[in-house]
C-alpha cells in the first residue's frame, strides 16, 4: 500500500462519556492494509499520522487503532464538523492521506 490517498464514506458517531469526541471508523478492508503497511510507524496510543480531507475542509491530525472495533479510528473535531455542518450520525464522503 503507497502513500496515495483513500477514498471512503462513513458515518460519523458521538463518543459515549463525558467528552463530546466524534469519530469516523475506517472501513474494515483499508483499515487493515494501513496497518499492514504503516503499523511499524505507529507512535503513542497507536496513532498514525494522516491528512484528512471532509468536503471542503482539509487538515492534519492522526488515527488511532481501536482494539474493540478492530478498526483504525478518525476523530473529527469540532472545528470541522461546524465547517462541514456534520452531526452525529450523518453519512459523509473522506478523503485520508498517511503521512509518512
Amino acid at each position: 500500500m503507497s502513500t496515495e490517498s483513500h477514498q471512503f464514506t462513513a458515518t460519523i458517531w458521538r463518543h459515549d462519556g463525558p467528552a463530546a469526541w466524534h469519530f469516523v471508523s475506517l472501513p474494515d478492508e483499508l483499515a487493515d492494509g494501513l496497518r499492514a503497511a504503516y503499523g511499524h510507524r505507529q507512535k503513542a496510543f497507536g496513532s498514525l499520522p494522516v491528512r484528512a480531507k471532509i468536503g471542503h475542509t482539509e487538515w492534519e491530525t492522526s488515527i488511532f487503532f481501536d482494539r474493540k472495533r478492530e478498526t483504525y479510528l478518525l476523530p473529527v473535531k469540532a472545528a470541522v464538523r461546524d465547517s462541514e455542518d456534520l452531526e452525529d450520525g450523518d453519512e459523509l464522503a473522506l478523503q485520508l492521506t498517511p503521512v509518512v
